[in-house]
């Protein structure tokens, strides 16, 4: 025998493991997705149409192929590709988004209740100490906070108490509401404004690829390197 020749030999079928059904099932997660709980709709997610527009990527364009709510937190990764919805990438962020509003995880207006055709009206309210966060206080022990409330709407320490801050929102000076997306309304100082659904509003940008990306950077920076010593021996 050579010294540097290796001699394989078969193992019998029965020292290989044997995988239950689970166990398969986690080699593929995609395929099990439809079984996940879908999550109710919200007043400014209403429908899957929204959902789509809502995070960008022009994903709105397929809103034709995911025509229901069950379908948009049903559909598994193959069955995305094969109604088009093209490149990989693309399905990995909606499955990425998908999963963080079933967890609740909602972007800018996604926690808001008083939705009138995907309009949103926010006010800035004071409330007591204790039902708040990270606002201004003043000397009366009172702290201001922006909460979802048409400027119609009388202000009672009933309909305070079952309102909550406005995630994403804060208040600036004495009364400017502060926040992405925001439109303040005439005549009221910034402390009244309206939230509005727009295209891409959660939409999460792709970094910048540097070097032809992670996949291609080692090889474009080899030839980066050859060239400018091919270069300096000219």
């Amino acid at each position: 025998m050579k010294p540097n020749s290796i001699r394989l030999r078969s193992l019998p079928v029965s020292q290989f493991p044997v995988l239950s059904k689970s166990q398969l099932a986690t080699r593929n997660p995609h395929r099990h997705i439809a079984t996940s709980k879908i999550p109710p709709p919200t007043p400014f997610v209403p429908d899957s149409k929204t959902f789509l527009s809502l995070i960008g990527r022009n994903l709105s364009q397929h809103a034709a192929k995911i025509p229901t709510w069950e379908s948009l937190f049903s559909l598994t990764s193959v069955q995305l590709r094969k109604l088009g919805v093209e490149p990989a990438r693309t399905r990995r962020y909606l499955l990425w988004w998908r999963e963080r509003f079933r967890k609740g995880l909602y972007g800018i207006g996604g926690d808001l209740k008083d939705v009138k055709d995907s309009v949103a009206h926010v006010r800035v309210v004071e409330i007591p100490r204790e039902r708040s966060t990270g606002a201004p206080t003043g000397p009366d022990g009172m702290r201001k906070v922006v909460v979802n409330l048409p400027p119609d709407v009388p202000v009672t320490e009933s309909r305070l108490r079952r309102l909550k801050p406005v995630s994403g929102l804060k208040v600036l000076g004495a009364r400017m509401i502060a926040g992405p997306f925001v439109e303040p309304m005439k005549g009221t100082s910034g402390s009244v404004a309206t939230i509005k659904v727009q295209e891409g509003m959660w939409e999460q940008r792709r970094g910048q690829k540097v070097d032809g990306g992670e996949r291609r950077k080692v090889q474009v920076r080899r030839k980066r390197r050859l060239e400018e010593i091919r270069k300096t021996r000219v």
